[in-house]
């Protein structure tokens, strides 16, 4: 098989690996992906009545840099999908270290997620922004949507960005950490 990478031919060997191999078990895989450290994130969203919504989110991703495009994977049974869905956008803030509460908050099925909680409407995309918990803020319109089993992948261009430099809340091994860069070792060659 030939194949075009930028724009010059390359052969591709196809494999003979079965295309219908079962799954691991969900457990394995909820302990593979707990050892994988990674940001924590509040997506968030008004509904068409202009309620706010959001839940906590580890599962982020840059796609692309041109257009700039963030991923989101949201249970689709969540009300925050339900208001991305009506509204088309949503925002992402990024967590700096002081804000495990607030992470808890969304990561939890209570009435009023934002009860309490400092927030306002971000400058061009209009949805919640957590300005004393995020340190960083991307407010994206919906490009498209994937549903896989459970879960919906969303692809957001990122049409507005807030930040200020802070350290950032981790997530990994099943509980919270920080970030401090004088205390991150380089990863040495055995």
């Amino acid at each position: 098989m030939v194949v075009h990478i930028l724009g010059m031919p390359v052969e591709s060997k196809v494999t003979d690996i079965p295309l219908q191999l079962p799954p691991v078990a969900s457990g394995d895989h909820r302990i593979f992906m707990s050892s994988f450290p990674t940001g924590v994130s509040v997506v968030t969203a008004l509904d068409g009545q202009r309620r706010p919504h959001g839940l906590t989110c580890t599962s982020l991703a840059s796609v692309t840099l041109d257009p700039p495009t963030l991923l989101v994977c949201l249970n689709t049974e969540s009300g925050t999908l339900r208001a991305i869905r009506a509204v088309r956008c949503f925002a992402v803030n990024l967590l700096h270290s002081r804000a495990q509460k607030i992470a808890e908050t969304f990561s939890r099925p209570v009435p009023d997620r934002f009860g309490g909680v400092r927030w306002r409407l971000s400058a061009r995309v209009r949805q919640p922004w957590l300005m004393e918990d995020a340190f960083a803020l991307a407010g994206c319109v919906v490009r498209k949507t994937c549903i896989v089993r459970d879960h919906e992948m969303v692809l957001g261009e990122v049409c507005e960005i807030e930040y200020a430099a802070d350290v950032p809340l981790l997530y990994g091994l099943r509980g919270f950490a920080t970030w401090v860069a004088g205390d991150v070792q380089k990863p040495t060659d055995a």
